[in-house]
């Protein structure tokens, strides 16, 4: 990635364009915050409803007063501990913060990534527009579907609909940032993420509460990006499995159902499967939590590549990043649409 090529892409940025950011987390579809016209078009790429917000990506946390209307010691503490990195703080919204940004809500989700070339990319665009530096981004790929972790994932998905793809690798984390709502009586986890929970209580002082899944429909909108009971969701269908359940029977039984109709069955686990039905798929193994994390979405992509029907899933132990892990294929595994 040239010098030449975040310039470029910042000018973009500032003409309306919308440019495909790489994060610590996932790939990231950005328009300049404050162009509530290309901010508009994002979710036009991504038939994203207006209801849900996007998150603000910062060059530094010394900018959170210019985009949040009150900053409070909680923010400033979490701030200090983990920006830049995979955390994302809802706070009241600035009044100079567009409402299309914030899915016409109150609040406004901040956090500084992690990632050299999005961090080079705000940067170059503060040169541009001083002080007014800042992406609004969900994530680089069509709404509901399995997010991007490498460039070629997002021009698989999007195309021609992007101007500009910086391709910065694969993503480190690779699963969205933890999203912490600082606006309530207590902190509130809206959305699992690459920062573990115990981290945030660390520093906190106090454990967290954990918002549930939202009912309704995805018009309905939601609090923060990632809350519907469907996201992230392959074209396979999950049959997920516990660490101790009999996976080998289960992939078996898939198989026998499958074999008139020539279903195709694969199956994700962190370690190898030991006697698996010849006819069955398996996925290269995940790890451990955090390996799982990393690869998750490449291998949800990969599965639908490889035209499988059935893709079984033996999840990883709880805690951690095999909370947020859990999630993710708890949520891709509730299916509303083909």
């Amino acid at each position: 990635m040239t010098s030449e090529e975040i310039e470029r892409a910042a000018q973009l940025l500032v003409e309306g364009g919308l440019v495909a950011v790489p994060t610590e987390t996932v790939y990231g579809l950005g328009a300049w915050a404050l162009d509530p016209v290309a901010v508009a078009r994002i979710f036009t790429v991504k038939g994203r409803p207006a209801g849900h917000p996007l998150i603000v990506h910062l060059g530094s946390g010394g900018e959170l007063d210019r985009w949040a209307a009150e900053v409070p010691e909680s923010a400033a503490r979490l701030a200090a501990a983990f920006w830049p990195g995979p955390l994302t703080l809802v706070l009241s919204r600035h009044p100079r913060v567009p409402s299309v940004v914030t899915g016409g809500r109150p609040t406004v989700g901040l956090r500084v990534p992690a990632h050299p070339v999005a961090l080079a990319l705000l940067a170059a665009l503060d040169r541009l527009r001083p002080g007014d530096a800042a992406i609004a981004a969900p994530s680089a790929n069509r709404f509901g579907r399995v997010s991007p972790t490498t460039a070629a994932h997002v021009r698989a998905d999007l195309d021609d609909d992007v101007d500009m793809v910086l391709d910065g690798g694969p993503c480190a984390v690779g699963v969205e940032s933890t999203i912490v709502d600082l606006t309530g009586e207590r902190p509130e986890v809206l959305r699992l993420g690459g920062l573990e929970i115990e981290d945030l209580a660390r520093v906190l002082g106090e454990m967290p509460v954990v918002a549930s899944a939202p009912d309704g429909d995805a018009s309905a909108g939601a609090r923060a990006p990632g809350m519907l009971a469907s996201h992230y969701a392959p074209r396979a269908q999950l049959l997920l499995v516990e660490p101790a359940g009999d996976v080998a029977a289960r992939v078996a039984a898939a198989v026998a159902r499958g074999a008139d109709g020539g279903r195709r069955v694969a199956v994700l686990a962190p370690e190898a499967v030991l006697d698996l039905p010849d006819d069955a798929i398996e996925l290269e193994p995940a790890g451990p939590p955090e390996d799982y994390a990393r690869v998750l979405y490449d291998r949800l992509r990969q599965a639908d590549r490889l035209r499988v029907d059935v893709l079984i899933v033996v999840l990883p132990p709880r805690g951690g990043l095999g909370d947020t892990v859990r999630d993710r294929l708890r949520r891709a595994a509730t299916r509303t649409s083909p």
